[in-house]
């Protein structure tokens, strides 16, 4: 059985004069892709002006709750007592963006109830990624 969560959330957009931007961020998860969350963006912040998703792994969101986490292009750290920030790296830059650990703790405990953590079927993962290594996707 397919199951979608959603959570709207506020966040943050820190600029390099720290200025904030406030903006709308969706939490999403998917029982279809177990192992992952999706930050979903509208499409007024982009430069394109598309909605714009980034997709990392739902462990890496539990690490970056608890302390600095993350190597390549999204990276998670506590910002304060209350807060946690998530860059996201790319070729052209980073981005930073501030959201309330609360709202990322309910998000995470919220997936857990559609997949207990460790009872992620990685077979589907697994084969979308080989297929993706062979352009087969």
């Amino acid at each position: 059985m397919y199951i979608a969560l959603e959570q709207p959330t506020g966040a943050h957009l820190l600029t390099p004069d720290d200025a904030e931007v406030a903006v709308p961020v969706t939490l999403r998860y998917t029982s279809d892709d177990p192992l992952a969350v999706h930050l979903v963006f509208p499409a007024w912040i982009s430069l394109d002006d598309e909605e714009v998703t980034w997709t990392f792994a739902r462990s890496l969101l539990e690490e970056g709750l608890a302390g600095p986490a993350g190597l390549g292009t999204v990276r998670l750290r506590p910002h304060g007592p209350s807060h946690t920030v998530v860059e996201l790296h790319t070729p052209d830059g980073t981005a930073a963006v501030r959201f309330e650990t609360t709202a990322l703790h309910r998000f995470l405990t919220r997936s857990y109830e559609v997949t207990e953590p460790g009872g992620e079927p990685v077979q589907p993962a697994l084969d979308r990624g080989v297929a993706s290594l062979f352009g087969a996707a």
